[in-house]
């Protein structure tokens, strides 16, 4: 039988070291083992809770969500998608997206790769199949890239436009009533104006029916005297009792009278009708194209009308050329002058030489007007509010609030301005600016 040699000291100690460092070693790995699975767990905790996060939000999104790679292969899809194409995600997943698309959309979908790799999509619509039928979206398109920035896929997201189509519809009910209340307002506003003119036009009527009538009268007068004279005639009467009957019933007068007769009835005429014709313009109702007029026949129109409605001589002193070529509605510009002047005539009620001075002229392709009262000017703490809807400073009962009002509305839908400020010696200047020609924006 062998004998065991024993082990120096030397060797004994060794071998406990070695072990001792190894049962260290364990210690060590083991604590890693334990970090690491805590940090494992920890990470698996906070993927559930952002899964749960993601699935929450996929599921409460009323927006259609899908997800697909670069080939436009569906990956994903969120429960708004299932619900409209009737299909659940599990059979979604894994087909080409074009297949939910609508016939006559498939051209347009096939190049949404190559157009992410330029820019997003917006706003782009399209259909997609479903029991009910081919269902309309507004579809946003945005690319998905990896952390190196390539192209890897591809997130859509639409809103069925039947709920945008019903929003639009709302919307333009809205407006057009909206619409529809603003122009019974402006027609109620001119009326108004219209109905404190009437004095005016009647006056302005009666000058060119008074001359008409008296001229018809003298016709008349002379249609008498030439029948009796043609009646001689057919009797038979001689030469000389003709020629004496003439000079009793005064023809060769009556007859140098007739053209310059007919020439006045038919100017008075010709006065009357232009009346009747800037009456009609001013309280029509019907919308016209935007025309070429002259803006100083406008003015002195509605200068006519004012003056001689108005109860107390105003000067006028009037600065306008022969003529003004301006683009628009000259009906509505004609509103817009007599609110001018008539708001200068209500403002000199208590000026002892109430004056008002008429300008006009051309300038940067536009025509401007003025129109300048020696009143006693705008409160400081009111020019702000001129052309605020219902702001008057009329007592109750003589003003509505909406002349200033509509006339600026009328000004800046024919592209142009309307001002209305103090002046350094007193009184208020009143200043419209118009196109001169038509304008692609007006």
């Amino acid at each position: 039988m062998a004998q065991r040699i024993p082990e120096s000291p030397e060797v004994t100690a060794h071998t406990e070291e070695a072990w001792v460092s190894v049962i260290q070693k364990m210690d060590e790995a083991y604590a890693d083992l334990v970090h690491y699975q805590v940090e494992i767990e920890d990470k698996n905790a906070e993927l559930n809770e952002a899964k749960s996060f993601f699935d929450s939000v996929q599921g409460s999104m009323s927006d259609l969500l899908m997800v697909c790679d670069h080939q436009g292969v569906v990956q994903q899809v969120n429960r708004s998608l299932e619900l409209l194409v009737g299909q659940s995600q599990s059979a979604l997943v894994g087909v080409h997206f074009s297949t939910l698309v609508s016939v006559c959309y498939q051209q347009k979908v096939q190049s949404f790769s190559e157009q992410l790799r330029l820019q997003p999509i917006r706003d782009c619509e399209i259909a997609l199949t479903s029991p009910q039928g081919d269902i309309p979206l507004s579809m946003n398109c945005s690319p998905r890239k990896d952390s190196r920035g390539r192209l890897i896929g591809m997130v859509m997201v639409g809103r069925p436009l039947g709920e945008l189509q019903k929003a639009y519809k709302a919307l333009n009910s809205a407006h057009a009533e909206l619409k529809l209340a603003q122009e019974r307002l402006i027609q109620a506003e001119k009326m108004a104006s219209l109905g404190r003119l009437v004095a005016g036009v009647a006056h302005e009527l009666n000058n060119p029916i008074s001359f008409v009538y008296g001229n018809m009268h003298a016709l008349k007068r002379y249609t008498a005297k030439l029948l009796v004279y043609f009646d001689e005639i057919q009797s038979g009467a001689s030469r000389e009792s003709l020629k004496e009957l003439r000079e009793t019933l005064r023809l060769d007068k009556a007859i140098k009278d007739l053209n310059s007769l007919v020439d006045g009835t038919m100017e008075g005429a010709d006065r009357v009708r232009d009346i009747v014709n800037d009456l009609k313009q001013f309280s029509s109702t019907q919308a016209s194209a935007k025309t070429e007029f002259d803006l100083v026949h406008v003015v002195r129109s509605a200068l006519q009308w004012i003056i001689k409605e108005s109860k107390h001589t105003i000067r006028v002193e009037d600065n306008l050329p022969d003529y003004l070529q301006a683009w628009g509605h000259s009906g509505q510009i004609h509103q817009v002058v007599v609110n001018l002047l008539q708001n200068a005539a209500d403002a000199l009620k208590t000026t002892p030489t109430p004056s008002i001075k008429l300008s006009a002229g051309t300038a940067d392709n536009q025509v401007w007007m003025t129109v300048e009262d020696n009143g006693p000017g705008i409160p400081a703490e009111d020019l702000s509010r001129l052309f605020d809807p219902f702001f008057t400073t009329k007592p109750v009962g003589e003003g509505t609030g909406l002349g200033l009002s509509i006339s600026y509305g009328i000004a800046i839908e024919h592209g142009g301005t309307l001002k209305i400020e103090n002046q350094p010696h007193g009184g208020a200047i009143a200043e419209m600016v118009l196109p001169l020609k038509e304008c692609s924006d007006v």
